[in-house]
């Protein structure tokens, strides 16, 4: 970078005006990289409810410990490094990336586990850093960013080294960096879930409650895993049809059933039950019955983002008796590094259509953007920058 500041664009969330979210496209100042940082020029960035939710939350509202207002959001990234930090090693400048979330490295989780249960995971991926950016015309307030280690709803913006995935060699060229950028986080938390959480295998019947991105990309995962049996389930009945051209056999609509989703999912299999059931929505109602008609010894996964305080009902020594699992999935459990590839073979392969969930926007027409995920028209919306 020429100087020690620089200015780019950026969607900004500002303080929501009751209820409503105050996002504005406008120039912010971004400095020089620290150690550990690098400079990333965004060419894409996926839009996430996640970033929805912690753009229209006021401050100090219940929930994660996202930086105060104004904030850089964006956290499903791909671009193309323009400056490294002096401690940074993993890429250098002109290396095209992907990213993912941030950890610390140094817990249990991130050194015998998986990095997605960092010990330190809401903090440094939610509140980031206040003092990323700063106003563009005075330079004097701070915008925070480092949302996910990469705030990368911004053309240039600082990124944690940890979050870098470097694919200068799985890309074919800049159409498919674009096409990628979900990947750091919806779509590998979906596809994850089903390959390396629940180890989904042939004879098991996976059962997936809400058919967003992440959902999705779990029937996506569970098709690729050969399972005998896969029920997409959804109040939207596009989505439902799409599920199953991705590889679901059953659709259930929730708005149409005439009995409760235990019964249909019942029906369906014959009254064992899901053996993986995956629940992407956060609506308790359905997570609680997703735990009553997964079968005897199955897995119950927790995905969606449920109220801070929502509890489930469960009578102990019954639910002891059937050996159910529940269980909640952080990023699916992977690896970015090592999973994102993956994905990017399965996709090379025919086995990992992506391309069937993604529609980009210019970053100008991001409100449209969101709109259109909103309403359900969209699935997997991503800006061009």
């Amino acid at each position: 970078m020429a100087s020690k500041s620089s200015v780019t664009q950026a969607i900004v969330a500002h303080p929501p005006i009751d209820g409503i979210r105050q996002w504005r496209y406008e120039n912010v100042n971004i400095g020089w990289p620290a150690d550990y940082e690098a400079i990333v020029e965004i060419t894409a960035s996926g839009i996430c409810h996640t970033d929805l939710g912690c753009g229209t939350a006021p401050d100090g509202s219940p929930g994660f410990p996202v930086s105060p207002y104004p904030r850089v959001l964006g956290h499903e990234g791909a671009g193309i490094v323009r400056e490294v930090g002096p401690k940074v090693s993993k890429v250098g400048p002109g290396d095209a990336v992907l990213l993912s979330f941030e950890f610390c490295t140094q817990c249990h989780s991130c050194q015998f586990g998986a990095p997605g249960y960092c010990s330190q995971f809401s903090h440094i991926n939610f509140t980031g850093d206040g003092k990323t950016f700063s106003t563009a015309n005075d330079n004097t307030r701070n915008v925070a960013g480092s949302f996910f280690g990469q705030s990368s709803f911004s053309r240039l913006t600082k990124v944690q080294e940890t979050s870098i995935v470097k694919v200068n060699e799985l890309i074919k060229d800049e159409d498919e960096l674009k096409l990628f950028a979900p990947l750091g986080c919806g779509i590998q938390t979906g596809a994850g879930t089903v390959t390396e959480l629940a180890s989904a295998k042939a004879d098991d019947t996976v059962a997936v409650i809400g058919l967003g991105g992440v959902g999705l990309a779990a029937i996506m995962a569970a098709k690729l895993r050969g399972c005998k049996s896969i029920i997409g389930i959804d109040r939207v009945a596009g989505r439902i049809e799409l599920a199953k051209k991705l590889g679901a056999t059953d659709g259930i609509n929730t708005a149409e059933i005439p009995d409760s989703l235990t019964d249909e999912v019942r029906k369906i299999t014959k009254g064992v039950g899901s053996t993986i059931t995956i629940d992407a929505t956060g609506v308790v109602p359905l997570i609680q019955q997703g735990v009553e008609f997964t079968a005897h010894q199955g897995k119950m996964i927790l995905l969606g983002v449920a109220p801070m305080d929502a509890g489930l009902q469960i009578q102990i020594v019954p639910y002891m008796v059937t050996g159910k699992m529940i269980f909640g999935s952080m990023e699916g459990g992977v690896y970015p590094e090592e999973y994102i590839p993956q994905m990017i073979r399965w996709y090379r392969s025919g086995k990992f259509p992506v391309d069937k969930l993604v529609k980009f926007y210019p970053v100008e027409k991001y409100e449209q953007a969101i709109r259109d995920m909103e309403n359900g028209t969209t699935i997997k919306p991503v800006l061009l920058w």
